[in-house]
């Protein structure tokens, strides 16, 4: 769940990723969901702490692309770190809350190595 300490400028823990379904702890920090679409059998109470930054979620045709599939998994980040270059705008608010505290990226994938969150996660650690 954590980035490298090395590829980070803030400490290991600050940017987590976690599964949408799972609990909500006070490490959390702020969370954000960071899905395009609404995780199937969540209620909105149920994140209701949390920001729903679909905006910064991979676009709708590269997900459909990727469906999950490992064997896609080098080039859909390739691909997925390209639509994040090109709209910091979306990114930077995680940025900036990173800076203040610990943020939780949420995520509905049922592969924890393999999602969008964990690209994301990775492209922030590294701005610097």
């Amino acid at each position: 769940m954590r980035c490298s300490a090395a590829a980070s400028p803030w400490l290991p823990d600050m940017i987590r990723v976690k599964r949408v379904y799972e609990a909500h702890e006070k490490a959390d920090g702020r969370r954000f969901l960071v899905e395009r679409l609404w995780p199937r059998g969540v209620r909105k109470e149920a994140l209701a702490d949390a920001e729903w930054l679909k905006d910064v979620a991979p676009s709708a045709a590269l997900r459909i692309w990727y469906a999950h599939r490992v064997e896609r998994w080098p080039e859909f980040r390739r691909r997925y770190h390209a639509e994040l270059v090109a709209a910091p705008a979306h990114w930077q608010p995680l940025q900036a809350a990173a800076k203040r505290g610990t943020v939780t990226l949420l995520y509905a994938a049922r592969d924890t190595e393999h999602n969008s969150a964990v690209v994301l996660r990775d492209f922030l650690a590294a701005k610097r």
